[in-house]
């Protein structure tokens, strides 16, 4: 198979998607031949900056190159973080990137997340190795506090979670229905978050700490980014920042820490096996993925790998919310195995939503349609071959998989086939990264008892 003049091949292709081309495989080929040098920089808050050395090919092969490092700085971007880019080496494949993440240009909703984030404009810079900045990373230590009495919340997008925590056992634990996705008056979601803390609060003779695992993207404890405040309007946007720390208020003058939830599904890992370097995939609503090094510390990346490449196919589909083609979000969750079911000849009624639809499939799966497990042995070959790419940016020895997609024997399909064609194609990746779903130990710490864990009191 040949893709902007670089041949490359895998044995295992989705049986439901035969135009899949992964980014990783692509990218591992391409390099093979390319010998020119590049540096490419991310700098992100606190001064922090990540740097990568690579090489493009040059020559008759601007296209290409062109592709690699535009799909690489947006991997970067929405893996690491960050609101500068450096780039030295190639002065017009930067200007070029500069152009493409502006407010005109067709990354433009790229641009505008991390004026959300970071409130800074995303820059690229071309530079030349004197101003190359070096690099200045600091893994940090959270979770794994189990002393004293805790609440830990876990703010999902269907129902909220919350546990009473002493000394590292929790006393308590319920799980509410809510509706944050689409609820306009973010003092729902306060009330509703107050609650929870007050409910565990009750249930134990003082509260020393407060810990909250929820999907978004946050600098220090505030949402920047997050679904769950998707319809709170801007003009409201700082009390949605300030939102865990005013409910943490309510309860006391406690330490409280919020960290994302793919972070803390990494942290619940390395909190029941003792051992690191955990990729957490979450396969719902969306892709949610955390992790954690061999420490067991966070990077502080932003982990949005919902929006990072993984398909360079020209027939990908589209995004509809970062209009982007290829992103992890229509390949590792309910939106993969809705996107496939047209090609493994499901038909699914409009009407239902996005859960239903998925639940119909689930169904199927559980009842032996083979139809319904191509569904899930075509989304274990895109995580197989995306693996090659995962672990080029992260040290993984453990691939937890987890969410709605990822349950019942579709979910164990998915699991057994991309092992497989680990094992056939990626032997080197076979030996290295365990893919799994969650033990019982694991599920028993949960993930409001890791969040938990997560202040130092």
């Amino acid at each position: 198979m040949n893709y902007l003049g670089i041949d490359y091949s895998i044995k295992n292709v989705p049986k439901l998607d035969p135009d899949f081309i992964p980014f990783g495989v692509w990218m591992r080929e391409y390099l093979r031949e390319a010998k020119q040098p590049i540096s490419i920089a991310v700098e992100r808050e606190d001064g922090l900056i990540s740097v990568r050395d690579t090489f493009i090919r040059g020559g008759e092969f601007h296209d290409a190159d062109v592709r690699f490092v535009e799909r690489f700085v947006k991997f970067e971007l929405w893996s690491i973080g960050g609101f500068k880019v450096y780039i030295c080496g190639c002065d017009d494949i930067a200007n070029e990137l500069a152009e493409m993440y502006s407010p005109a240009g067709e990354r433009k909703f790229d641009y505008e997340f991390v004026q959300d984030v970071y409130e800074k404009d995303l820059v690229v810079i071309p530079c030349s190795r004197d101003d190359f900045p070096a690099a200045n990373e600091v893994a940090k230590q959270i979770g794994g506090h189990m002393e004293g009495c805790r609440i830990g919340f876990d703010a999902g997008g269907s129902d909220r979670k919350v546990s009473a925590v002493i000394d590292g056992e929790p006393v308590y634990s319920e799980e509410v229905v809510w509706f944050p996705k689409v609820t306009e008056d973010v003092d729902y979601h306060f009330n509703e978050i107050v609650t929870a803390f007050k409910t565990a609060a009750s249930k134990m003779p003082r509260v020393d700490a407060i810990g909250v695992s929820s999907a978004g993207t946050f600098v220090g404890n505030s949402p920047m980014v997050a679904s769950l405040f998707i319809k709170v309007p801007r003009e409201r946007r700082e009390e949605v920042k300030s939102i865990y720390d005013r409910a943490g208020a309510e309860i006391g003058n406690v330490p409280l820490v919020v960290a994302n939830d793919g972070d803390v599904t990494a942290l619940a890992g390395f909190m029941s096996t003792g051992e690191g370097s955990i990729l957490g995939i979450a396969m719902g609503t969306s892709e949610a993925v955390g992790y954690v090094n061999a420490d067991g510390n966070v990077l502080g990346w932003i982990n949005e790998l919902a929006f990072a490449p993984v398909d360079l196919s020209p027939t990908a589909m589209q995004d509809e919310w970062s209009t982007d083609f290829g992103v992890g979000c229509k390949y590792f969750s309910q939106d993969a195995v809705i996107k496939l079911s047209p090609a493994a000849n499901i038909i699914l009624d409009p009407e239902l939503s996005p859960a239903e639809k998925l639940k119909v499939v689930q169904g199927l799966a559980n009842d032996g349609d083979e139809n319904a497990l191509d569904i899930y042995r075509s989304i274990g070959c895109y995580l197989a071959h995306t693996l090659v790419l995962y672990s080029t940016f992260y040290e993984i020895k453990t691939l937890l998989v987890l969410g709605r997609v990822a349950s019942g024997a579709g979910g164990d399909l998915l699991i057994s086939e991309c092992n497989r064609i680990l094992r056939e194609e990626y032997p080197e990746l076979a030996d290295q990264i365990t893919v799994t779903l969650p033990d019982e130990k694991m599920r028993r710490v949960g993930q409001s008892v890791a969040a938990a864990s997560l202040p130092q009191i």
